[in-house]
């Protein structure tokens, strides 16, 4: 999903919890927090495409350009820069974290941001679905480029 659209769930779950949690924040923080949460998760994303590429082109692309981290979101990454399994395994990973962090300063707070954060792994997960077929052929081509390097004579 893109940041557009975590942060349109995230505000719907950050205004459901405020009436529903004891969220130790006045409704309007809550809401932007949830926000906040919801969007910065995928800052990840960056890490986990260094980790497979080796480098921060992605991260300079954002740097130099601004505007598509907001308006061309689908023109950050290159298609072998980031698996949906890598970006869900580090949601996870960090969720889990933080998560365990908060409980251990607010009960409520750490339960809130649970919510917003499995709201957007669910996001990206309804997403993933709806790319299946457009993954698969992102690996059909992945694994063409390997068998490919493979069979060239060594030098």
């Amino acid at each position: 999903m893109y940041s557009r659209d975590h942060a349109i769930v995230s505000a719907v779950v950050g205004a459901t919890g405020v009436v529903v949690l004891p969220i130790p924040l006045p409704w309007w923080a809550a809401v932007g927090y949830a926000v906040v949460v919801g969007v910065a998760i995928d800052f990840d994303h960056f890490a986990v495409a260094r980790l497979e590429t080796g480098d921060w082109a992605a991260l300079r692309r954002c740097l130099r350009n601004p505007k598509i981290a907001v308006l061309d979101q689908e023109d950050i990454f290159d298609p072998q820069d980031l698996w949906p399994l890598q970006r869900l395994l580090s949601h996870h990973l960090i969720g889990g974290v933080v998560v365990f962090g908060l409980w251990l300063v607010s009960e409520p707070l750490a339960l809130f941001t649970a919510l917003v954060l499995y709201a957007h792994v669910l996001g990206d997960l309804v997403w993933d679905n709806y790319l299946l077929e457009t993954y698969r052929e992102q690996h059909a081509r992945a694994a063409e480029s390997v068998s490919d390097d493979d069979s060239e004579p060594a030098e």
